[in-house]
């Protein structure tokens, strides 16, 4: 379901296995609540979410007072968030950004509009992989439901494994992963990354192409907001 990778008096941050839901579904109990009975905490507190498919970093809180501090930092996008995907699609540019209103679809599903009233946001580099298969680096500027998943979708390469936006086929998982968080808390920096290790295409050549081109995400020459 996870595992630990940072454990102190403020917060815990773990490393999401795919195909669990952070909240109790009807089929099992949620992650936050498997993971407050394991620690033996009185209390843990979500500050951010990851889809059920999606596997990575996901943060929580050990008091309301961190949690309202690290929430505000979310909200105000003041996080450092980057995920990986991958597809077996190129974009028309090899980075860029995306952005456009996401409205309601069918299937419970999101699309993205033209408009820009209050649009979702992804900044993007792209580079070859395996063969028939591209990696993305992934920038978040907003926090909307399902927003990276649709947007690569938007641009003809939706994520391999995505049983919503794209086609599942023989895939083992949805190839989405947070990769790297960052954050402030008392005044210094806390910044992580967590390489995936759940599924037959996050093999060992991707994770060495991942050092090689995307080692410190944050220092990528990402476009001016």
């Amino acid at each position: 379901m996870y595992q630990i990778i940072e454990d102190c008096s403020d917060f815990v941050l773990i490393d999401k296995m795919p195909g669990f839901a952070l909240h109790k579904d009807q089929e099992e109990s949620g992650l936050a609540m498997q993971l407050k009975a394991d620690l033996g905490l009185a209390e843990l507190l979500p500050v951010h979410r990851l889809d059920k498919v999606t596997s990575g970093l996901l943060l929580f809180a050990k008091r309301p007072e961190v949690a309202a501090v690290l929430a505000d930092q979310f909200r105000e996008h003041r996080i450092e968030k980057y995920y990986i995907a991958l597809s077996d699609r190129k974009p028309r540019k090899k980075q860029g950004t995306i952005s456009g209103d996401m409205v309601k679809s069918r299937r419970s599903s999101w699309r993205l509009t033209q408009t820009r009233v209050r649009p979702a946001v992804t900044q993007f580099f792209s580079c070859a992989a395996a063969p028939g298969t591209r990696l993305y680096l992934l920038h978040p500027l907003t926090g909307k439901t399902h927003q990276l998943r649709v947007a690569l979708k938007s641009i003809g390469a939706p994520i391999l494994g995505d049983p919503l936006y794209g086609e599942q086929g023989s895939e083992d998982r949805t190839y989405l992963h947070a990769y790297s968080l960052g954050f402030q808390l008392r005044g210094r920096w806390h910044r992580y990354l967590c390489p995936p290790t759940i599924g037959q295409r996050f093999d060992e050549s991707l994770n060495q192409l991942l050092s090689e081109r995307f080692a410190e995400p944050w220092l990528q020459d990402w476009p001016k907001r």
